[in-house]
């Protein structure tokens, strides 16, 4: 991965699946001040499934453990949650999801920014769904949210046709 071009993070779905001519497995990430929720496609871009939820450290940490990932899985490409608020704008969260992505180019794999503002509570309702406990449920969110920001991001790039 180091030496690779660097990748510039878009947030559309058709430049990066462009970016993505063959397909291939994905990392989603739902980034928080404390952790980092992950989640993981199959190749085929049919479904997402939760991963585990990191402690955030300094990036220089999170890297490695973000090159971990991508070696284990094969990853071909990242999805990262952009927190905007709820009239379209971006806040500071979204600018830090942003700075976060561009920090991730160094990876050299294509970057989806995907709009997340719904992903927390679709995240909990599935959770409350699967009779799942309070305690419980705050230790998976996080993964939980970064499955549900991938499973919209690979809706539309595979046209939400599987």
């Amino acid at each position: 991965m180091a030496g690779e071009a660097k990748v510039t993070p878009t947030t559309s779905s058709l430049e990066f699946r462009d970016a993505l001519p063959e397909a291939g497995a994905l990392l989603g990430l739902d980034l928080g001040t404390q952790t980092i929720g992950t989640a993981f496609c199959d190749a085929g871009w049919r479904f997402a499934s939760p991963g585990k939820t990191l402690k955030r450290g300094k990036f220089g940490a999170d890297k490695a453990l973000m090159e971990e990932l991508i070696r284990e899985r094969s990853i071909k490409g990242i999805v990262i949650g952009l927190p905007l608020n709820m009239d379209g704008s971006e806040g500071p969260r979204a600018q830090s999801s942003r700075a976060y992505a561009r920090n991730l180019t160094v990876l050299g794999l294509p970057i989806l920014l995907w709009d997340e503002r719904w992903s927390t509570s679709g995240a909990e309702r599935g959770l409350i769904e699967q009779d799942m406990s309070r305690a419980k449920r705050a230790t998976r969110i996080d993964s939980a949210a970064a499955a549900v920001i991938l499973q919209g991001a690979i809706d539309a790039l595979a046209g939400g046709v599987f």
